[in-house]
């Protein structure tokens, strides 16, 4: 790294407290190698992927892009990132998505501009910047350094870290910028309609951040949140030492509307008071939440733990719910498994049948440590809801 103000920019970054996926196809190669080579990079860098192929960046997008260096499918890479960047995040640090594709020199001549496009996506702020480069000027290992000064800068202004910047532009490839800005009821409109996975609200700031990154999960409509989900949270959290403890709202039911923003809100000032973690996401399947919390061990009651072994809910096909609940274990998934009272019988996981291929997903919190029949329901009930 022979420029000083880089190294200065990407210390900066690796001492900031924020993280983030980067997806980079077409250039700026030279930006990995900077990030990488100075300590701290693990601070900084969730994951990278560099989607180069057409199938592999159809993939990552989920379509065929209608071009590939264009603002719309860099736009396209930086929420794909942010969205990853949440499923591997830990509560209370800030991470956001960097997608950059560029058209540079190459063996062929190209017809069309010399170009890169890049955007930054965190949960409330969407920028990109498109770049058209001067043909002839620099050959392609230039426009590569060029490109990836750009990546960099764009690195730490998301992590709000101001440093000195040198460009190395001609006056003629003034950079096109845009940004958008999107408030709370914004955010969560875009958890409702699917565009982004999960909003994460921090409110527990006495759990001490955790070595494993891993999250206990006590999902439900909590509606309203009770002692026995605090309590329930408490035993789950007492029994895997490391790992940090969020309720989470599925915003999307699958028997009923979507909750409304209001709603939500609503429901998430509970846990400002209570002082604890809150996730709203999109997902009601645990199949689903899964994939959404790789790695997570989910609090669930006996109830729930019977019908995600029973074949009923996957087409009445055994080897359909096998299938599926093995793909949750590929992903490092458990499932904490409480006692609740099926059919007015009081039942634990040991009166289950799992299959002997998911026992060691289940682990029971026995009846001594934790039983209380309170519900929501009642609750409702008793205050004429």
């Amino acid at each position: 790294m022979t420029d000083g103000w880089i190294r200065a920019l990407v210390e900066g970054i690796h001492s900031s407290p924020t993280q983030a996926v980067i997806y980079l196809a077409g250039g700026a190669s030279q930006a990995l190698a900077w990030l990488m080579s100075v300590p701290g990079a693990s601070n900084t860098v969730l994951e990278v992927v560099v989607p180069y192929s057409r199938t592999s960046m159809s993939q990552l997008l989920g379509k065929v892009p209608a071009q590939f260096t264009s603002k719309q499918t860099v736009e396209e890479m930086s929420l794909a990132a942010y969205n990853r960047a949440l499923k591997l995040s830990t509560p209370g640090v800030p991470v956001f998505g960097l997608g950059y594709t560029g058209s540079l020199a190459s063996t062929r001549a190209k017809h069309g501009d010399h170009r890169f496009y890049l955007s930054a996506r965190t949960c409330n702020h969407l920028w990109t910047s498109h770049v058209t480069l001067l043909k002839g000027l620099r050959n392609r290992e230039e426009e590569d350094k060029v490109s990836s000064h750009f990546v960099i800068k764009a690195i730490a202004d998301a992590c709000k870290v101001s440093s000195t910047f040198t460009s190395e532009l001609h006056e003629s490839e003034e950079p096109s910028e845009q940004e958008q800005h999107y408030d709370e009821d914004q955010e969560l409109q875009q958890v409702i309609n699917g565009d982004v996975c999960m909003k994460i609200y921090h409110f527990d700031f006495d759990t001490k951040p955790s070595n494993s990154g891993r999250k206990i999960i006590l999902s439900g409509s909590f509606n309203p949140l009770h002692d026995g989900h605090l309590r329930l949270m408490e035993i789950a959290s007492s029994m895997y030492g490391d790992g940090i403890p969020c309720f989470e709202i599925s915003a999307i039911n699958a028997d009923k509307p979507p909750l409304e923003v209001a709603e939500i809100k609503k429901r998430v000032e509970q846990f400002r008071k209570a002082g604890k973690n809150v996730i709203i996401s999109n997902q009601p399947y645990f199949y689903k939440k899964a994939d959404l919390f790789p790695g997570s061990a989910f609090v669930i009651g006996a109830d729930t733990a019977a019908r995600l072994v029973n074949p009923k809910y996957y087409g009445g096909d055994r080897g359909n719910m096998l299938e599926i609940l093995t793909g949750s274990k590929r992903s490092g998934c458990t499932f904490l498994v409480g006692g609740r009272t099926i059919d007015g019988v009081f039942k634990v996981l040991e009166d289950l049948d799992i299959p002997d291929d998911l026992k060691d997903m289940f682990l029971s919190i026995p009846e001594d440590k934790f039983r209380m029949d309170i519900s929501s329901t009642e609750i409702r009930r008793s205050m004429g809801v």
